[in-house]
């Protein structure tokens, strides 16, 4: 594969995804990314003329289960107010939860 990731890209993912990554861990990304992008370049060489696109793995045919799908059921839910009953903190309709992302 001819395209490499470099370091620059790795820092502005890592910005975007709001990361804040030690040097090492910039070098390891790297690599990483690189040998990520290596393997499916190797995996783009296999001839797969005459293979089917499957959406889910669950389209294969199988001897054992892997098609059977369960029904899909309407069933009772949890009562609403017996559960925010037992939340820590709750409004009565939903979770009060503390806030974790600083921006």
């Amino acid at each position: 594969m001819t395209a490499k990731v470099t370091v620059e890209e790795v820092e502005r993912v890592a910005e975007l995804a709001h990361l804040e990554l030690e040097p090492e861990e910039s070098g390891r990304m790297l690599r990483d990314l690189n040998a990520i992008l290596d393997y499916v370049a190797e995996l783009n060489e296999l001839d797969t003329k005459g293979v089917l696109p499957l959406a889910q793995i669950s389209e294969l045919e199988s001897g054992g289960n892997a098609n059977v799908v369960r029904e899909d059921a309407v069933v009772e839910s949890l009562d609403r107010a017996a559960v925010m009953s037992q939340a820590p903190e709750s409004d009565g309709a939903f979770f009060k939860v503390p806030k974790v992302i600083e921006r």
